[in-house]
């Protein structure tokens, strides 16, 4: 299937691994020219390189901080005109409820609402202005069902939620489509780390953590930075016009819901 993106520009924040790397490939894949961003230079510069050799696109790499000011900043002068906007980054560490206090929901709206919305501000004017655009920014399952030890990240991700709501159906018809993607457990670098602390916490071998956690998920796996990557690229394709503010759950069934 022609996606019919070719030639088009995307930028793409965290996009040296993981599903950020992942839509960043199958972009490429469809003949997607990009910008990719993270804060550690050599493992994007690695990626940038792979991935100007398997798909011959133009690839610009800019290390920086985007949830600064300073970063997102030096990354939107490197991207010129963006057709296609991916915003992705981690989220704030778990926690209990009483724990957390101001300056910890700050750094979180900081991180997973503030960013995405400054990034949409600053590019979505010049896809009007156009006539097309593609906006897709990776929140979590957390905004779906949220997750109890993830209370930064559910009401910070949940916040960017409610302003994608509005604003989508604001900007569609110029031509400009915002969508959420939300993954459940993929098999990133982040997957392994949370077995691994679990396999150290139950004494449990990590691979039995994983099969333990697998065996939660409906599709009996993790999902791959591949398929993520896959349904990114079609949000952002010709075909995903009329798919405006919504929220697409990729979770292998994990999440038990009728909506």
């Amino acid at each position: 299937m022609d996606l019919g993106i070719a030639g088009k520009t995307a930028l793409v924040c965290a996009s040296s691994k993981g599903l950020g790397r992942g839509c960043a490939e199958m972009l490429a894949a469809n003949g997607v020219n990009l910008v990719l961003n993270a804060r550690g230079a050599e493992a994007l510069e690695d990626a940038a390189n792979a991935i100007r050799k398997a798909h011959g696109v133009s690839v610009v790499a800019v290390a920086a901080d985007i949830t600064s000011e300073e970063g997102q900043a030096e990354v939107l002068a490197a991207a010129g005109e963006i057709d296609i906007l991916i915003t992705n980054a981690g989220g704030p560490p778990p926690g209990y409820w009483e724990d957390w206090e101001r300056a910890d929901f700050i750094a979180a709206m900081d991180a997973n609402m503030l960013t995405p919305i400054a990034l949409m501000k600053a590019l979505v004017p010049g896809m009007m202005a156009r006539g097309w655009g593609r906006v897709v920014n990776i929140t979590s399952v957390s905004v779906k069902a949220p997750i109890a030890l993830l209370g930064l990240s559910n009401t910070a991700r949940t916040g960017l939620t409610g302003f994608v709501a509005g604003t989508s159906r604001q900007v569609a018809d110029k031509g400009v489509i915002i969508n959420n993607l939300l993954p459940g457990i993929h098999a990133t670098d982040r997957a392994q780390v949370l077995d691994n602390a679990r396999a150290a916490e139950t004494g449990q071998p990590v691979e039995k953590v994983a099969a333990d956690r697998a065996a939660t998920i409906p599709a009996g796996r993790y999902g791959t930075t591949e398929e993520f990557g896959a349904t990114c690229a079609f949000m952002c394709s010709q075909y995903a016009g009329y798919m405006v503010g919504q929220n697409i759950l990729l979770d292998g069934g994990a999440t038990s819901a009728t909506i």
